[in-house]
């Protein structure tokens, strides 16, 4: 075993020998409650995936787990479809339902898309009340109803024993929280963290945000579905309560409880949640000297709790008690990543904005601005808080649709392109506001810019196949971050940083994408004067590389050091543009942005 296994890879190991030695020594009653833990950890690994990770909320799990396991009972009762092929058949059928509704509901972001997906929930919950006929409505559908359907079996052997099912129940967990852990190291699952930031950051390294976000959305309906369909054929009668919005209500606890940023928390927390249930069940009427359903109770004060003092679940408040896991080491022998071939016939039209125009309602941000950037150079943008800078920056990348005008970038038109579109052709850049994921080492930050210029998809990625890309990319991370003179910190959490060396994070991770065109949006805010001194050096080498910067700051110091000409905005409009001489002397430029002391500079 390497000695750089992840907390949660070592956990895997636990679990595989705990369901392999436990069920032997238990009960019918704990194999039952050990089975119920399995199913809830199916959906909640998906829902770790869908809200912990990729930071979109749903309400409404459970309901994939209804479709699930009802479209399974169904084709093998009525259909006489053999049970693994109606299992197959539910798991299919939730992932369509989940894309119809992810093309309307993903588009919405916060508690928007938590109520969206919550009303999904009640409209699938609603159709499996009332579609009588089919369902059975609220009476059920299994064999107490009169539809009989066969249970699971392996080799013509029907799986009837409990114990035998709780290990087949166990070896899907095993093997979804397999594929799950993989996922979350590869690219894609790099990816899918980033999307918890912001959709913005991501786009601007290339990921496609809205094809991602539906791909997680995939997944996580696909493991409520084989939840609910082994549910089915264990039990061999369902009920709506399966999918109901109560059920996805306790799902999102036991997410929480466990960690809802932990694919191990999500075998935790059902495991918690579902002894605390039977425990509060048994003991607390006896308590209180009445009957009664008190462990609800009881649950929203744990939960209260656990908000109060584990706002990140109780495994991760325990994994931060233990050592921390080594970390892989960088193989600093791998081959280098593919690089883009830079023209180096500086002077030509690089970027080209064209009477770019953007009105937010009756505010007109950008106002018929129009400038060129040529290959090679440093060209400032400057101008008052709120000229227009960053809004300009956002229409270059894509982030927002332009009013009026348009935008080229090496003579072909970009500004009706997608932002990941951009940034595949050669764009990258950094932020204003800092959009590095804080949790996450800069090494993996760094490694994300990266993302266009690496190919594994998702299949690689959750099995394990992604070769050496990812060594590659962990080691060309280094290198980016050695530039910026953060090698020694590269697995340093990105949060523990100073704002100032955050930036240069994120010029690292920008550079990782192998731009053509850098935009850099005030990267020396928050450094120290010989941090300003060796970002100046920074840029200026990547000049001599043949990488193109177009630089935003509010340092006049630096940007009249560097820039070779300037650009200068205020109210969204282009007030002078020059070389940094003529931008000192200009005395529109001095009376709206400069002062007459920066004449001197």
């Amino acid at each position: 075993m390497r000695n750089y296994l992840s907390f949660e890879g070592l956990s895997w190991l636990v679990f595989v020998l705990f369901v392999i030695i436990v069920p032997l020594f238990l009960s019918s009653f704990y194999l039952r409650l050990m089975s119920l833990i399995g199913l809830y950890s199916l959906v909640v690994m998906g829902l770790v995936l869908l809200t912990g990770y990729a930071g979109l909320a749903s309400l409404g799990q459970a309901a994939f787990m209804g479709v699930g396991a009802y479209t399974a009972a169904i084709l093998s009762s009525r259909f006489a479809l053999n049970p693994w092929l109606s299992m197959i058949a539910g798991i299919l059928l939730a992932v369509l339902i989940a894309w119809l509704i992810g093309l309307i509901t993903l588009r919405l972001k916060g508690h928007f898309l938590a109520l969206a997906t919550l009303a999904w929930g009640l409209v699938i919950t609603g159709i499996l009340r009332n579609w009588i006929s089919v369902t059975g409505g609220n009476t059920g559908f299994g064999s107490a109803t009169g539809n009989r359907f066969p249970p699971l079996s392996i080799l013509g052997y029907p799986l009837r024993d409990e114990r035998l099912y709780t290990y087949l129940i166990w070896f899907f967990v095993l093997l979804v929280l397999f594929l799950s852990l993989n996922l979350m190291r590869s690219r894609m699952g790099l990816a899918i963290k980033a999307l918890r930031t912001g959709s913005i950051a991501a786009a601007s390294f290339g990921v496609n945000v809205s094809q991602l976000k539906m791909l997680t959305f995939l997944l996580a309906a696909a493991f409520a579905a084989l939840a609910g369909a082994l549910f089915a054929f264990k039990e061999l009668f369902i009920d709506p309560k399966i999918a109901d919005l109560s059920t996805s209500i306790n799902l999102l606890i036991m997410a929480v409880m466990g960690g809802i940023g932990s694919l191990t928390g999500a075998i935790f927390g059902p495991g918690l949640f579902v002894f605390l249930e039977s425990f509060l069940q048994e003991y607390l009427p006896w308590l209180i000297g009445r009957s009664g359903n008190y462990e609800i109770i009881a649950f929203g004060f744990i939960l209260i709790f656990i908000l109060h003092r584990a706002r990140q679940g109780l495994l991760p408040l325990l994994r931060d008690l233990l050592p921390a896991s080594p970390v892989k080491p960088i193989n600093h022998q791998a081959e280098p990543l593919p690089k883009r071939i830079l023209d180096r016939a500086e002077g030509e039209v690089l970027l080209r904005v064209d009477d770019v125009s953007k009105n937010f309602g009756g505010l007109r941000a950008v106002d018929s601005l129009s400038f060129e950037v040529k290959r090679g150079e440093i060209l400032g943008l400057i101008g008052p808080n709120g000229a227009g800078k960053s809004t300009m920056f956002n229409l270059i990348t894509g982030v927002l649709r332009l009013s009026e005008g348009e935008i080229s970038f090496k003579d072909s038109l970009i500004s009706k392109l997608a932002p990941h579109q951009i940034a595949q052709r050669g764009i990258a850049r950094t932020f204003q506001h800092l959009n590095l994921i804080g949790n996450m080492s800069l090494l993996d930050n760094v490694v994300l810019g990266g993302y266009g210029r690496t190919k594994a998809n998702v299949w690689q990625g959750m099995l394990g196949l992604e070769g050496g890309e990812r060594e590659r990319a962990r080691a060309e991370a280094h290198r980016q971050l050695k530039r910026v003179g953060l090698a020694e910190q590269s697995f340093e959490r990105a949060d523990s940083l100073a704002l100032g060396k955050q930036r240069l994070v994120e010029i690292a991770r920008a550079l990782m994408a192998d731009p053509e065109l850098i935009l850099l949006d005030e990267p020396a805010a928050g450094l120290r004067k010989h941090e300003k001194a060796e970002l100046i050096d920074l840029i200026r080498k990547l000049k001599a590389e043949g990488i193109t910067v177009l630089l935003v700051e509010h340092d006049m110091e630096l940007v009249m050091t560097l820039c070779e000409r300037i650009v200068v905005v205020n109210y969204g409009t282009k007030l002078a543009e020059g070389s940094p001489k003529a931008i000192k002397q200009n005395p529109k430029v001095l009376e709206a942005y400069l002062g007459s002391e920066s004449a001197s500079l």
